[in-house]
């Protein structure tokens, strides 16, 4: 059976894009190379547009950190050498991990609320300095000083020698900072869930920090975590499902 090969403007048409953006899509690696015509014309094929359909679905969505773009790559990689059958494995093993993220980030954030309800008053104990906060928590004295700068925590000084003091409700925001930010929220985030924090209200804290504010006309994925958490597994469960169509197809 002759092959049935497709131009540039046919690929664009069917996916709803500009025929210079298919182009950029096989220069990225994201399509397989394309053979030319003895006139010079790109010859794609059913594979290519396959490769397409299935690239601009994964890339289509917001990704909230390194490791969930790279495991949607592999899924492509796969493809692009017509290893549907790889390309499958590897979505079940990027649904996992986006489901292993967006429960990390929302136990994260119940233990937030839990501990907005039961945080610790000021206390007695001898406050402790940068550096053995540093030591404690795990964290270098940069990105203590990071948090900081970025409205996270509000630390007292020694009026003697204006060295920062921690005392153990700060040291517990601290972990709570340090908590959030390995479940990947963005400071941002944390920070405006610590505005409502500090306002008195210590209900609907998983809200906040997941709620961009109106003034906030810049954000990221991470600023809103747990929703592009909830759409990535929406859309892992389509990629899914589009590879077992395209390989039923083939059978």
């Amino acid at each position: 059976m002759a092959i049935k090969f497709l131009r540039t403007s046919d690929l664009a048409h069917a996916v709803g894009i500009h025929p210079n953006t298919v182009r950029l899509y096989v220069d990225w690696g994201l399509i397989p190379p394309v053979e030319r015509s003895p006139s010079g014309y790109r010859r794609f094929t059913q594979h290519h547009l396959d490769c397409l359909r299935l690239a601009r679905m994964i890339y289509e969505t917001e990704y909230p950190g390194r490791a969930l773009r790279a495991s949607s790559n592999e899924i492509i990689q796969h493809a692009v050498t017509d290893d549907w059958t790889g390309a499958l494995e590897n979505a079940h093993e990027h649904l996992a991990l986006v489901k292993a993220e967006l429960k990390a980030a929302d136990q994260a954030a119940s233990v937030l609320e839990n501990w907005a309800k039961n945080m610790t008053a000021d206390s007695d104990e001898d406050p402790l300095t940068t550096g053995e906060v540093s030591r404690l928590l795990g964290v270098s004295m940069d990105v203590l000083r990071n948090w900081e700068r970025n409205g996270l925590i509000s630390v007292r000084r020694n009026s003697y020698n204006n060295y920062r003091l921690f005392g153990k409700k700060e040291i517990e925001r601290l972990r709570i900072i340090r908590m959030l930010s390995h479940a990947g929220y963005s400071h941002m985030a944390i920070l405006r869930m610590f505005i409502e924090l500090d306002g008195g209200r210590t209900r609907g804290l998983k809200k906040a920090l997941d709620t961009p504010r109106a003034d906030e006309d810049i954000f990221t994925a991470a600023d809103h975590l747990l929703s592009t958490l909830n759409a990535q597994e929406k859309r892992a469960r389509e990629i899914i499902s589009m590879i077992k169509s395209l390989i039923n197809s083939r059978q």
